[in-house]
């Protein structure tokens, strides 16, 4: 059975599309038929899959589509092969960051990216989204359509500021849209075993969501920070290095949450 799992947190520079696209690639490492879908106007997902020209149609062309038009052989048009056998991505623009304004006068324009992944998810074993660093009906469609979300966050100060929003988001879709919403766990991300902080930061984490968190952490990384300049997840980039090492045993955590 397909799993929908989101990446959220409204802060950015958390780790969010890091994490979209390293664990995506760990999944299609271990021979997961895996679909990435970039819903972030930065299109930053897209690019660090090597895609990097303008496509013909995009996420922002799919989500506008009538509903009598959404088949599964119209949306797989829309899906990129990438360079991993088992991962394909549905990538996106900058012209995303205007379907707010397309869908204001649209019924169910929150139920859009549902409808959408209901038509095609049965290709796979995964999809993971990278969502938007805010919380707009972008965020809510995202939110409509998961399974679970999964939660970045940063092992910096401020860490936790925003978070109490994005729970509270959570908790009305899951009274609305989506009531079989849940999280999937806390990941944290860019922790320096040097710091103090990043330790602080730990216990924080595990005290707010307690059995709610991955054991994988992720480290602070020059090689993760590298990796998208050359369209390339950490794996393919330096396989050896402690970023790959961690993003493959958090892909072997989340197959274990299945």
């Amino acid at each position: 059975m397909t799993r929908i799992i989101a990446a959220c947190n409204q802060k950015g520079g958390v780790g969010k599309t890091t994490t979209c696209v390293n664990l995506a690639a760990g999944l299609a490492a271990m021979e997961r038929k895996v679909l990435l879908v970039d819903m972030d106007p930065q299109a930053n997902s897209t690019q660090g899959l090597g895609f990097d020209s303008p496509f013909e149609e995009d996420i922002y062309d799919a989500l506008l589509l009538p509903e009598s038009e959404v088949t599964t052989e119209r949306v797989q048009k829309f899906i990129q092969k990438t360079s991993m056998e088992y991962l394909d991505i549905f990538p996106c623009s900058r012209s995303l960051a205007g379907l707010e304004i397309q869908l204001i006068q649209e019924e169910h324009r929150d139920r859009r990216l549902k409808s959408i992944l209901d038509s095609i998810k049965r290709d796979y074993d995964f999809v993971l989204i990278d969502s938007p660093p805010s919380l707009n009906v972008l965020t809510l469609n995202v939110l409509t359509a998961a399974d679970s979300v999964l939660i970045p966050i940063q092992c910096e100060y401020y860490a936790l500021q925003g978070l109490a929003e994005l729970l509270n988001t959570i908790r009305l879709v899951q009274q609305s849209t989506n009531p079989h919403l849940t999280i999937e766990g806390a990941l944290l991300t860019m922790y320096d075993s040097r710091l103090n902080l990043s330790k602080q930061v730990v216990e924080d984490v595990k005290s707010t969501f307690s059995e709610k968190v991955f054991k994988t952490v992720i480290p602070r990384s020059v090689k993760l920070s590298e990796a998208p300049s050359f369209g390339k997840p950490i794996i393919l980039y330096d396989v050896v290095s402690a970023g790959a090492v961690r993003y493959m045993e958090l892909a072997k955590e989340v197959i274990g949450n299945d």
